[in-house]
């Protein structure tokens, strides 16, 4: 299997435990918590495409955020604050170098803009970190959303929409690797 590469579907519950974990970081992002999470599911069930593992996945979060239990939300946060922050200079993962890469682009002071409003973020909702699908969007319309979601104050309807954001960002992720 090539490095940025996926295998089948049906095939991973045949790969080891190493090689679910990899399909999940290029996926998502690498976060132990979600390997912890889902490298089971992986290679216990048996899914017909990407989209319905990821669907499954997406299922297993909304279930923690669900949960009552304060150790469930914060194993949550922490899969979710995987992501790295919009327009950061240093991301490791190449799939979110290059989603975010029009982010990096604009003037310096659309970019202090964009550290202020990750700041507010992230002191309105500890732990976590703006989670988005930028699908190409420009940063005026990425910086709109993340006032209207830091307003919005709701940590748990935060919670669903950045498990949204982390699915349908795996979803086009999978179908830049030709597997959806």
């Amino acid at each position: 299997m090539a490095s940025l590469g996926l295998p089948e579907v049906q095939s991973l519950s045949d790969c080891s435990t190493e090689e679910r974990a990899r399909v999940l970081d290029l996926l998502f992002e690498p976060s132990t918590q979600l390997h912890t999470l889902s490298v089971e599911l992986l290679g216990k069930e048996t899914f017909q495409s990407y989209q319905d593992l990821i669907a499954s996945i997406g299922v297993q979060l909304i279930d923690l955020e669900q949960s009552a239990s304060t150790s469930d939300k914060e194993w949550l946060d922490s899969i979710l604050g995987s992501h790295p922050r919009l327009g950061e200079k240093h991301v490791e993962s190449a799939q979110s170098q290059a989603e975010q890469a029009q982010l990096k682009s604009g003037n310096v002071e659309e970019q202090h803009q964009l550290a202020q409003l990750n700041a507010e973020y992230e002191g309105t909702f500890p732990g976590l970190k703006y989670v988005v699908f930028v699908n190409g969007r420009p940063r005026p319309e990425i910086m709109d959303d993340m006032r209207a979601r830091i307003k919005r104050g709701d940590i748990g309807k935060e919670r669903l929409e950045a498990i949204k954001a982390m699915c349908d960002i795996a979803v086009d992720r999978a179908m830049k690797l030709n597997r959806l």
